[in-house]
């Protein structure tokens, strides 16, 4: 089967994680701060700590900044339902506002006019979490003047986008951003099997949430036995045996990123060509990481159901992949929070349309072309 993602380990990883093994350490050893020192060099962060998982991270971020009851939190609806949980993990309140049409990131004039037309309500908004989607920046230059403006915080959910440039620099997400998240889930451009990372250059932050990762608990007392807890914290640690994979993963991430462009190349090739068919684009200035590679196909002008194009996929050993539902058509948060779907007009037209095609290092050239002329061939029996 030919999934939408999968990790790549070679024996280098292999290695890393097997002298771990041999090692006294299996946790709380070297490889967690040598993996943070290596995440704070490529990312060009003062701080870093890593955690067991991107959800974990985002949690972190909302109990470092004392997100509470009335406190608005905003973000896009196109994002992993993490992004959004985390705001009511917290007890505050997630707000959604609509994407737009070209890259797919949060609109940032209809994020403006929200933030306005809650502020008139008396609304406390707190934060803003805003996702790289599929690899591609957000307006992060507009994104900075409007938390400035309002003095709000702002969260860059980075995890898409391991390995994106702004004018080529891959600090882009701290330049920008008060917190950055990190997910190292396996089909993240690098993996730590399941992993991730909260960094930042606020100083005051980075300990609270290293003390949250443990617990709540302050060993800084310097004596032999003698732990406080200080805070309400939770085992979000992570382990030896994966900040060695992830030491090793980091090296290869430029080679990754360079896989997953050439691969996009040729489905750009082939689909731009084709009517009813859009591809991702690609902002100037900006590089793309293409953690996914979202194709919109036109169902409705083609009256085409979707599910049964998934379907015959399937049946080809090919396993699509929609990214995402729009996170307020999700059960518990239209029971809990009755949002309107006609306010996320681009969101809900993306959903309609998209699909994640493979794109990972270690697909081949047979198998892109196996894909692309199964979507072909299906389209033409249609």
């Amino acid at each position: 089967m030919i999934s939408y993602g999968r990790q790549y380990i070679d024996s280098d990883d292999i290695r890393a994680v097997v002298k771990v093994l041999k090692s006294s350490w299996l946790t709380q050893g070297p490889q967690i701060e040598r993996f943070e020192s290596s995440l704070k060099k490529y990312f060009k962060a003062k701080y870093c700590t890593a955690v067991s998982s991107g959800t974990a991270a985002l949690h972190l971020v909302a109990l470092s900044l004392g997100w509470k009851k009335n406190d608005i939190v905003i973000t896009s609806p196109i994002t992993f339902l993490a992004t959004s949980n985390c705001i009511i993990y917290s007890g505050a309140t997630p707000e959604f506002v609509d994407i737009e049409n070209k890259y797919f990131t949060i609109d940032v004039q209809k994020l403006e006019k929200k933030i306005k037309f809650l502020k008139k309500k008396g609304k406390k908004i707190v934060s803003i979490i805003a996702t790289d989607y599929a690899g591609h920046p957000c307006d992060w230059v507009s994104l900075r003047k409007i938390a400035d403006n309002y003095d709000i915080t702002l969260i860059n959910d980075n995890c898409h986008a391991l390995g994106a440039r702004i004018n080529n620099d891959q600090g882009y997400a701290i330049k920008y951003a008060d917190l950055v998240t990190h997910s190292y889930h396996p089909v993240k451009n690098i993996t730590t099997g399941e992993g991730g990372a909260v960094l930042t250059n606020n100083k005051i932050l980075d300990n609270k949430i290293k003390s949250l990762r443990t617990h709540g608990v302050d060993h800084s007392k310097n004596k032999l036995w003698f732990y406080e807890m200080t805070d309400l914290g939770f085992n979000y640690r992570i382990s030896e045996i994966q900040c060695a994979l992830g030491i090793s993963q980091l090296k290869k991430l430029e080679i990754f990123i360079k896989k997953r462009e050439k691969i996009s190349k040729i489905y750009n090739n082939i689909f731009k060509k084709k009517e009813n068919f859009l591809i991702p684009q690609t902002k100037k200035d900006n590089k793309h990481a293409y953690h996914l590679y979202p194709l919109r196909i036109n169902f409705k002008k083609l009256n085409i159901n979707k599910e049964v194009f998934f379907r015959y996929l399937k049946k080809k050993k090919i396993k699509l992949q929609v990214h995402y539902i729009p996170i307020y058509r999700q059960p518990y948060y239209k029971k809990k929070f009755k949002f309107n779907k006609s306010n996320f007009p681009i969101a809900e037209k993306f959903y309609e349309q998209e699909v994640s095609l493979p794109i990972y290092f270690s697909l081949k050239e047979k198998e892109i072309k196996y894909i692309i002329n199964s979507i072909i061939n299906f389209f033409k029996k249609k």
